[in-house]
């Protein structure tokens, strides 16, 4: 399975010149903890990731260093350069890299570089979670097929 075939494609954004409580503003309107940091991409109207940041980066960054919010910038607490994922490479890779580096989510680009979505270890939980099922179905019909049969 294909990192595309799973990932979320509507992904909350933010610029990294956004004031941060703009951030937090835009994670509570889309229910969301983590943004997306864009910056313009070779294409005309396109974007690429250029860092990430988290609920957690504003309460540990921001909140919980006494930090007036108006003062910092998403630039000043996000995660640059983020690792990425191509949406072309399989869900396997996809998930040994976050594993690697110990993230839930990462974005997704095209070979451009360009941002696609956001795989989250969720959407992996969820399609591996449904094929166990059909497996676990599967193995029951054997069996009950198998006792007719029988019988």
């Amino acid at each position: 399975m294909y990192v595309a075939q799973l990932c979320a494609r509507t992904v909350a954004t933010i610029r990294a010149n956004d004031e941060i409580i703009t951030a937090a503003q835009v994670m509570r309107e889309r229910h969301v903890g983590y943004l997306v940091v864009v910056g313009p991409a070779r294409t005309p109207g396109a974007w690429e990731p250029v860092g990430v940041l988290t609920d957690r980066d504003i309460v540990i960054g921001v909140v919980a260093r006494g930090i007036k919010l108006d003062t910092v910038t998403v630039g000043d607490v996000m995660t640059a350069k983020p690792i990425v994922v191509c949406e072309l490479d399989s869900v396997d890779v996809a998930v040994r890299e976050m594993r690697r580096i110990g993230v839930r989510r990462m974005p997704v680009v095209d070979q451009q570089g360009e941002l696609k979505g956001v795989l989250s270890l969720d959407d992996v939980l969820d399609a591996t979670s449904s094929e166990l099922r059909d497996l676990a179905g599967a193995v029951r019909n054997a069996q009950r097929i198998e006792g007719t049969l029988r019988t």
